[in-house]
């Protein structure tokens, strides 16, 4: 299973042009891929610098046929002509998508800074060792005090969803909305995180659970021992990153930790401000 996670600052590369096909062609490059996590994904967002206001959630997804887009809106707002603009992360899988949910993360008040909604987007996919749950999203970065809150509300839907694991056959609700369907622990949680290798937040994504959900463990850390997570922001877009760092991050639950393979940043491309992170996973 090779899954890529991506920021990909709307198509945008650092020579400021707009390239749907330049992002899917560097995933393509970097492994046969099979799930695309990507974070800042607009349609008709015409301000955007280099955007027509393209529909980049149907570009994205034509370019690969034979896969399912599953798309995650976090800002939904009325645009020029009626038309609405929207703004989020979409999954990529020539998996069977056997569930998606869209969980909207707290966006509590904080007037000092600039904010935006910001939403996980989570699928059941029929993956080849069987069901896994791959939740991408993409952290507030002007406010602490909201990535704090959300870093909590992604770990409560993390038990939740492992809750439901047990959830048992119901004959009489098959083929209707009540079907039971599965939900498995296993999960996979990647994002740009807008935090730090060494902030406080990524280690309470990894913090132990007391109910028996499993908890995360950094892929990176499973496959490179302590060895520094490469960076992946600022290495190329130096005008909006003085400074280099890593803050997109792949977590995956202590079951799963067996399977990691490989976990690389591409570190070649500047097709974005950020670099895509590589995960294989072995079946």
């Amino acid at each position: 299973m090779n899954l890529i996670t991506w920021n990909i600052q709307s198509c945008r590369g650092c020579d400021g042009r707009v390239d749907p096909k330049r992002i899917v062609d560097v995933c393509r490059g970097m492994a046969n891929v099979d799930v695309l996590c990507l974070q800042e994904v607009a349609r008709n967002y015409p301000d955007l610098p280099g955007s027509s206001g393209e529909d980049q959630f149907a570009l994205l997804g034509g370019l690969l046929p034979g896969f399912t887009a599953v798309e995650g809106i976090a800002v939904d707002v009325l645009g020029d002509q009626g038309r609405r603009r929207q703004f989020g992360n979409l999954i990529l899988t020539r998996y069977p998508v056997m569930q998606a949910f869209r969980h909207v993360l707290p966006w509590p008040a904080d007037p000092a800074v600039p904010s935006m909604q910001r939403i996980a987007l989570e699928v059941v996919l029929a993956a080849p060792f069987g069901p896994v749950r791959v939740t991408t999203t993409h952290l507030e970065y002007y406010s602490e005090m909201q990535r704090r809150q959300q870093v909590n509300r992604l770990r409560e839907l993390h038990a939740e969803a492992s809750g439901h694991r047990g959830d048992g056959k119901h004959a009489r609700k098959e083929g209707g909305p009540f079907e039971t369907l599965p939900r498995p622990a296993s999960a996979i949680l990647t994002a740009d995180f807008n935090f730090r290798a060494d902030d406080p937040l990524h280690a309470r994504i990894t913090f132990p659970y007391s109910d028996g959900t499993p908890a995360y463990r950094d892929a990176w850390q499973v496959r490179h021992g302590g060895r520094p997570h490469d960076h992946t922001l600022g290495v190329y877009d130096r005008e909006q990153w003085p400074q280099a760092y890593a803050c997109d991050f792949i977590f995956v639950t202590e079951d799963l930790a067996g399977r990691v393979e490989e976990v690389a940043v591409n570190l070649d491309t500047d097709a974005s401000d950020h670099q895509p992170v590589l995960l294989r996973l072995k079946d």
